[in-house]
């Protein structure tokens, strides 16, 4: 079973074509895949697969290592869509994709950059039934209450932003009890935030299914799209502890992410392995 690692900001993705799996992919197999231990070890899957419509690429699944399929990555979106124009699935510069959270339409800029049009951003979603009309809402974790602004944008975020206290916030204490909070019926992700000047905002992020990340392509969206409505510029350079990643939000909420990908290597996975991934369920 062949595979490819990639990395984007630090946020490394196990890259896998359905056509080279003797198996199918259950969350048991994902999490022996992404342990840092006993597996590959990574923040997560790609599963990339034949398009069922001809007006696509390539069709793309995200796991988290927690085995949970996600709707939407940013960054593992970024590192499929320059890993299928590498590996000879388009020539083209623009393409579409076909995702949990509908079609992304990337646009290939660089060896290791691309855009991603990421559609439109939202307020309101079944991921926060409860909502304002606003998205604003308010959640307590460990004793203490933080005001949010909710955004969906291929997946929930729930937005926080912060003062000085951003670098020293522990993620570790408050991070899970939002993830899990009943406001949340599909869980959300966290992305803690402070605003620099109207063109920078600083970042870090706590991903469902994962735990705090280096960066997070959503969740620097959802940042930058908090900070939009709060009166910052339309385009964003969101400073994450992994790197930069260039946000452009509109008036319409239209989200398009700009951002390197690379490969770290290639490999194939070994018989004993292969066959623990066959025996799981």
């Amino acid at each position: 079973m062949r595979f490819e690692k990639w990395q984007a900001l630090g946020n490394d993705y196990i890259i896998v074509e359905k056509r080279q799996l003797p198996f199918e992919l259950t969350p048991e197999r994902v999490r022996l895949l992404c342990s840092p231990h006993t597996g590959v070890g990574s923040d997560g899957v790609l599963l990339l697969s034949d398009a069922s419509d001809p007006g696509f690429v390539a069709s793309l699944r995200i796991f988290n290592p927690d085995g949970s399929e996600a709707e939407l990555s940013g960054n593992g979106a970024r590192e499929a869509i320059l890993y299928l124009r590498r590996n000879g699935w388009t020539d083209e510069d623009q393409f579409s994709i076909q995702t949990a959270a509908g079609e992304i339409r990337p646009r290939i800029t660089g060896e290791r950059t691309c855009t991603v049009d990421m559609g439109h951003a939202s307020v309101r979603s079944k991921d926060f039934p409860s909502g304002a009309e606003d998205g604003s809402g308010k959640v307590e974790s460990a004793g203490r209450e933080f005001e949010f602004q909710f955004v969906s944008i291929g997946n929930p975020q729930c937005a926080i932003e912060m003062g000085d206290e951003l670098e020293e916030l522990d993620l570790s204490l408050y991070g899970p009890g939002i993830e899990h909070n009943d406001l949340f019926p599909n869980r959300t992700n966290v992305s803690f935030w402070r605003r620099d000047n109207d063109n920078e905002i600083t970042a870090r992020i706590f991903e469902r299914g994962v735990g705090e990340t280096m960066s997070s392509g959503t969740g620097a969206s959802g940042a930058a799209v908090a900070a939009a409505l709060r009166g910052a510029g339309p385009r964003v350079t969101v400073h994450l502890d992994g790197g930069d990643l260039e946000v452009e939000v509109g008036e319409d909420l239209q989200v398009n992410l700009t951002g390197w990908a690379v490969p770290v290597y290639a490999g194939t996975l070994s018989d004993e392995l292969l066959e623990d991934l066959r025996e799981a369920q």
